[in-house]
């Protein structure tokens, strides 16, 4: 099996986003399965043109993107996307979309095809806080992890595609006292359990996790 993983970089003014810091850190092969890792811009559309190219090149069996959620205490696998841009600050490029559908013929939202559930028990299990989250939010984090989905329905069957939401880094919340953060290392490991859960399970667990919104 072979697995792509992207994390977007830096913006809204931060020097870094840990959610690329954490995809850097991953190694090549988990599990014996190869791990392909992907920057991508915080940028709405752009940021899936990138990814198509890549899905060009090769042949992958799930795409996995990864995206900062400054203010969350856990990393966080989303449940669901949905199809609309809303954006409460301009992206990398200066664009702000206000109330606009990703995709016309989408569908009004499209559920992960990951083992949500199993990942947050594989990160809790490796030591790593992790918790459910419900809401992706509308900006280009959702928006990636709508345009996978979409792109996976329409053009790639068979193609798993998900999202994971990750806390800001230590040095980010130097200025900002109220605000939680977790070392880019723990989150690495974080996504190391994740990705495992998804090698070693097609299907979720029924059980019941708290989540974040």
């Amino acid at each position: 099996m072979r697995i792509l993983i992207t994390g977007f970089d830096p913006f809204g003014g931060e020097k870094v986003n840990p959610a690329l810091q954490a995809v850097e850190g991953l190694p090549q092969n988990i599990n014996g399965h190869q791990i392909d890792t992907l920057e991508i811009p915080t940028v709405f559309y752009k940021s899936m043109e990138v990814v198509k190219a890549q899905l060009e090149l090769e042949k992958y069996d799930m795409v996995i993107a990864i995206g900062q959620a400054g203010g969350r205490y856990q990393m966080t696998p989303e449940r669901v996307a949905i199809n609309v841009d809303d954006a409460r600050i301009k992206d990398n490029e200066g664009n702000q979309p206000i109330d606009i559908a990703i995709q016309e013929d989408g569908k009004p939202a499209y559920f992960s095809q990951l083992p949500v559930k199993r990942m947050v028990e594989y990160m809790r299990a490796s030591g790593v806080p992790a918790g459910l989250s419900n809401s992706a939010g509308t900006f280009v984090c959702n928006h990636i992890m709508y345009q996978l989905a979409y792109l996976a329905d329409k053009s790639y069957p068979g193609l798993k595609t998900g999202f994971i939401h990750v806390p800001f880094a230590p040095e980010q919340v130097i200025d900002k006292p109220d605000k939680p953060s977790m070392n880019v290392d723990l989150m690495t490991k974080g996504l190391i359990a994740a990705i495992k859960a998804c090698l070693e399970h097609d299907t979720d667990v029924k059980s019941a996790f708290g989540s974040t919104h």
